[in-house]
């Protein structure tokens, strides 16, 4: 499969190089350009490119930057890329932490849906309810008592296949998140944001997610790591992330 992927950060990065090890034809970009991702890429075994280059004839695009950086991308970015390629969204909204508030995800607009009207495309969210390192080192093959899941949402049916059948490729179970509108469910402060579950327990805590609370719940989230101090621990960021539903 041609895999465009924009954003080498610790998701995006991580990716390329799991998706390039599966044999994929991978190709990466970020806001400087060829010259700004060939060291990594070279590293890797993928192709260098800016943007365009990675959407182009791809088969599947992975969106992995900031949202602010999302409304940068050119408006026509998408509009030779096939109908039928998946375009993945990994970002989460941090704002105050990262991102500078946007008025329309603070009055409750679902991240994703909001992601999908700056590009003009339909998008699968996935692999933003998992943290970087879970998603560098504890992939485990498909049927392991411990693997852990991914939560995938999305509007149109093949491309969330498509979609899964890539988060099941690089070591974790997929599960159906349900159309785009509700991907709100798998957004940073809600209870299948980044607690290491399985699949069983990932559908439990995407149905008990409840609209509206999660933004204070996030926002308590980062009060509570800079607790942790200067190096928490994988372990540590996973129960904090837990303790933060049973607590509420």
């Amino acid at each position: 499969m041609k895999i465009g992927i924009i954003g080498i950060g610790n998701i995006g990065g991580t990716l390329a190089r799991k998706l390039s090890t599966a044999g994929h034809e991978v190709r990466v970009a970020n806001s400087k350009g060829a010259e700004g991702v060939r060291a990594f890429a070279q590293e890797i075994g993928a192709t260098p490119v800016d943007a365009r280059g990675a959407v182009e004839g791809a088969d599947l695009v992975i969106l992995s930057i900031p949202f602010p950086v999302v409304a940068k991308l050119p408006k026509d970015l998408f509009d030779g890329l096939a109908e039928s390629a998946p375009i993945v969204d990994t970002g989460n909204y941090y704002p105050g932490l990262r991102d500078p508030h946007i008025p329309e995800l603070d009055e409750g607009k679902v991240e994703s849906v909001w992601i999908s009207e700056q590009i003009g495309r339909p998008i699968i969210k996935a692999f933003n309810n998992i943290l970087a390192y879970s998603l560098a080192e504890l992939g485990r093959p498909a049927g392991s008592p411990d693997r852990i899941a991914v939560a995938v949402a999305g509007d149109d049916a093949q491309a969330k296949r498509i979609v899964m059948d890539i988060v099941n490729e690089v070591g974790f179970d997929p599960v159906d998140g349900g159309p785009l509108s509700e991907s709100w469910r798998q957004q940073p402060g809600t209870p299948g944001y980044c607690c290491d579950y399985d699949a069983e327990m990932m559908g439990k805590a995407l149905r008990e997610a409840v609209p509206g609370k999660a933004p204070a719940i996030r926002n308590e989230l980062y009060n509570r790591v800079g607790q942790l101090g200067p190096s928490p621990s994988h372990a540590d960021i996973i129960a904090m992330n837990r303790s933060a539903h049973s607590d509420n």
